[in-house]
């Protein structure tokens, strides 16, 4: 009976460590300078206000808006979507998404250049088939998730603050 329960956990801590391997996120790099927002947009502009911008979607509460500006691009590189989500009418949250490995690897410049470099120690970064960089400001926090064998990335640059104000602002009883 020990004997299985050894070979059993063996098998656990084994499984454990591929899936740890193949899409460890990093822990994140602190934001210099923090532009409290999105490239020219501070977190709580408010969309509808700004000719740029078509809404494509409206959700009550949450709406989406994309760029009138076609084809979107994030810095010099060419993506295959930006979408602007707001909360309350209130810029929160945006999404950009691409596909790659030069694109990857320009827009990976770009933020380094825009928020901080990487920390290249091994173990910050995961090695896997699915790789996630992270850059946390005290406004302002930037996710970009890449998936090698898809060649294809996401990124949510979002408000930290914004969605706590609204959940304090929320009622107790709403869902």
């Amino acid at each position: 009976m020990r004997r299985y329960h050894s070979e059993r956990l063996t098998r656990f801590v084994a499984l454990l460590f591929c899936l740890l391997m193949s899409g460890t996120p990093s822990l994140g790099v602190p934001i210099a300078n923090d532009p409290n927002g999105f490239e020219d947009l501070s977190w709580g502009t408010i969309l509808s206000e700004a000719e740029q911008f078509i809404k494509i979607e409206d959700s009550g509460r949450i709406q989406t808006y994309e760029p009138k500006t076609h084809p979107p691009m994030l810095g010099t590189t060419v993506v295959d979507s930006l979408r602007l989500t707001t909360f309350e009418n209130k810029l929160g949250r945006v999404t950009v998404r691409y596909h790659g490995k030069e694109s990857h690897e320009d827009i990976v410049s770009y933020l380094q250049a825009k928020y901080g470099p990487l920390d290249r120690t091994p173990g910050q970064i995961a090695v896997g088939s699915v790789k996630v960089y992270a850059w946390h400001g005290f406004h302002t926090e930037v996710t970009l998730r890449f998936e090698n064998r898809l060649d294809r990335g996401i990124i949510f640059f979002e408000s930290r603050t914004l969605p706590e104000k609204l959940t304090d602002e929320t009622s107790t009883t709403a869902f």
